[in-house]
């Protein structure tokens, strides 16, 4: 009979959906000794190896696979199991794993909060990382809800607008076009842009925009935070493309301007995500609705 622990689980399935120790050591908040030391017992309770070592990569082993795929399945039915019994709690206690685009992350703490006085027996785990990080977290069953921007298509989610999110041209207080108004949009074509990593979805949005105007830009510092750019615009680098939500603070000290651009803003919507069909605890359900009906409402409070 298998004597393995749920723990001894829970660290080899994060190990084998990175094939890392290192990054399941930094998801499960442990030591890479630790991990190594819980995959080391599992592997002598189970007594065959689950994965091989290839140069400085790791593998599953036949066992390996087999392995993942019931520890996947396992993991799926605790959730379930949590989410029963957060429904026989109702509203007084229970958990929300979500996750938002780093873009999110300059308005869904102020949400959470509200949410959270109104729920006070709720706790929170908050992740923030770029849109393709955050799509995988969904796909892998990691979190309940995700927040971002228009989703894919491609995806088996479901996704529901609860805010718009106006993308603007931001340029720094005395850079010449700030005087200008009705701006054509092939004059952008002679400035210099600092852009999102690969897989933002800012960067996504802006790329389409100026391919849909036939308009090559000229990329200069490329960053995977929006403060980076923020930081290079007002330094004079050049200029950013970016959601009005993340520069309330220097729109508000003159520190950064809004371009007057034809045909900006470009109108965005944020998005709650779950992965389809997905039985949603009650903590998720009512923070998905409590954001459809008064995120807008907060946030335009927030500001006056």
């Amino acid at each position: 009979m298998l004597h393995l622990t749920l723990r001894q689980l829970k660290v080899f399935e994060s190990v084998a959906r990175y094939l890392s120790y290192s990054r399941a050591a930094d998801e499960l908040h442990l030591t890479q000794p630790a991990v190594s030391m819980q995959i080391k017992q599992l592997e002598d309770n189970i007594n065959l190896p689950l994965f091989e070592q290839l140069g400085k990569r790791i593998f599953l082993t036949e066992a390996g696979q087999e392995l993942y795929q019931y520890s996947r399945a396992i993991s799926q039915q605790l959730a379930d199991l949590e989410v029963a019994l957060d429904e026989l709690k109702g509203m007084e206690r229970g958990k929300l794993n979500i996750s938002v685009v780093t873009t999110a992350n300059y308005f869904a703490p102020h949400l959470l909060a509200k949410f959270c006085q109104r729920y006070t027996g709720v706790t929170v785990s908050l992740n923030v990382s770029n849109r393709e990080t955050v799509l995988k977290q969904l796909s892998d069953n990691l979190i309940d809800l995700a927040i971002m921007g228009q989703p894919p298509d491609h995806l088996d989610i479901d996704s529901q607008s609860f805010m718009e999110n106006p993308l603007v041209v931001v340029a720094p207080p005395n850079h010449p076009l700030c005087k200008e108004k009705n701006i054509a949009v092939k004059r952008l074509a002679s400035e210099i842009f600092l852009v999102r990593e690969s897989g933002s979805g800012t960067r996504s949005a802006m790329e389409r925009f100026f391919a849909a105007h036939e308009i090559k830009i000229n990329k200069g510092m490329e960053t995977d935070t929006t403060e980076a750019i923020k930081q290079a615009v007002q330094a004079g680098m050049g200029l950013g493309i970016m959601s009005r939500h993340t520069v309330e603070l220097e729109l508000e000290t003159e520190r950064l301007k809004i371009l007057d651009i034809q045909s900006f803003p470009i109108m965005r919507y944020w998005h709650v995500v779950n992965r389809k069909n997905e039985r949603l605890s009650n903590v998720a359900n009512t923070f998905r609705d409590f954001l459809l009906r008064e995120a807008e409402v907060l946030m335009h409070e927030s500001k006056t």
